[in-house]
């Protein structure tokens, strides 16, 4: 979808009897390219006919890993094979999760496909869900299954100095259980996927579901499951080193950072938000090329960062905005997310990313 396409939408789903004149009118366009978009998007399947009945629902879909952090961050040197005084904490976690509670805090509605164990841990995280107004209803609670879960020590410092990860259970987010769940999916608006889910289950998104598909890489092991499907992505949001892997450019200057967007745009990709740490972000879709420096923020955490520049990136496409803002609020929310020592800051929310962007 377009992002005019997208602008015609939103003045529908305002307004389902408004005339194509109206459109015209609210865009700054003529009639007759208001009616060749609306002849474009009842050919995309987002708009049933006279009357304008949409059929896209108004939410967005996260498919992807929830997780339980475990952490014991000792107050001296860790002692290998000793018992280490120390702190343990016990927080939710996940790629497709932090996505999704972020979208919910700037106020969209999200529904959530994921595979959680029936265990205590997966107690949690539907209570979670259901606090923040998560849809979890479609999601594959597994009898007898263990939830995601994420085991770490840190030493004093907080650096981490062994872990354990237990993600097995996302190995059940199958194309089998997405086909179960193709209707919530097509008639979403946007669909977020993270690559902790198996490959073969990013390619029946790519392949099946006629919606703008938004990928996070999520580490350069798992980023290589996108390969096959670059030229179905929308949009996907790599750090330096998933792009050198996807690109086959090594990233070294800026010169190298645009070869690299021109080799993944080349590859299909619809557009990219190429995150450069405190370099920024560079973004590219077709011809647009726009590098953008940091927001400021007071620094205390930068954990929850990535999956919340995603979550803006959804949260501004759903807004209509153009390439510009949408980085813009990617950096944002970022600038946001990394003032709480929490992975999601609780202060999230569409006007505050409104406020930080200026």
């Amino acid at each position: 979808m377009t992002q005019r396409e997208r602008q015609v939408l939103q003045l529908i789903e305002a307004d389902p009897m408004i005339s194509q004149q109206g459109i015209a009118d609210a865009l700054g366009i003529t009639r007759s390219s208001a009616a060749v978009h609306i002849s474009n998007l009842m050919k995309k399947g987002c708009i049933a006919g006279k009357g304008y009945i949409l059929h896209s629902g108004s939410y967005a879909v996260v498919v992807g890993g929830v997780n339980v952090d475990i952490g014991g961050r000792s107050f001296a040197p860790l002692v290998a094979a000793d018992s280490n005084p120390g702190q343990v904490s016990v927080s939710l976690g996940g790629v497709g999760r932090n996505i999704a509670h972020n979208m919910s805090l700037m106020g969209l509605d999200v529904r959530l496909l994921t595979a959680y164990g029936d265990d205590l841990h997966g107690q949690r995280v539907a209570a979670s869900c259901s606090e923040l107004g998560i849809d979890l209803s479609h999601a594959l609670r597994v009898s007898g299954g263990t939830t995601s879960t994420y085991l770490y020590l840190a030493d004093p410092a907080g650096e981490m100095a062994l872990a354990v990860s237990d993600m097995s259970i996302c190995d059940r987010i199958t194309p089998a259980y997405l086909a179960s769940n193709l209707p919530i999916l097509q008639n979403a608006q946007v669909i977020v996927a993270d690559t902790n889910i198996p490959a073969e289950s990013l390619r029946y998104l790519a392949e099946n579901v006629n919606v703008p598909l938004f990928v996070d890489p999520v580490s350069t092991a798992k980023a290589e499951k996108l390969r096959p499907i670059l030229s179905r992505i929308h949009t996907l949001k790599p750090n330096r080193l998933e792009a050198e892997l996807l690109s086959g450019v090594a990233i070294e200057s800026h010169k190298d950072v645009e070869k690299a967007a021109d080799a993944l745009t080349a590859m299909g990709v619809h557009r990219m938000f190429l995150s450069l740490g405190s370099d920024g972000v560079y973004a590219a879709m077709g011809e647009q090329r726009i590098w953008l420096p940091t927001i400021p923020g007071q620094m205390v955490n930068t954990t929850g960062c990535g999956d919340a520049f995603m979550a803006a990136l959804v949260w501004a496409y759903l807004e209509g905005s153009d390439l510009e803002t949408t980085a813009k609020a990617g950096l944002a929310a970022g600038s946001i997310a990394m003032e709480s020592p929490e992975t999601i800051n609780p202060q999230m929310s569409a006007l505050a990313l409104r406020k930080r962007m200026g």
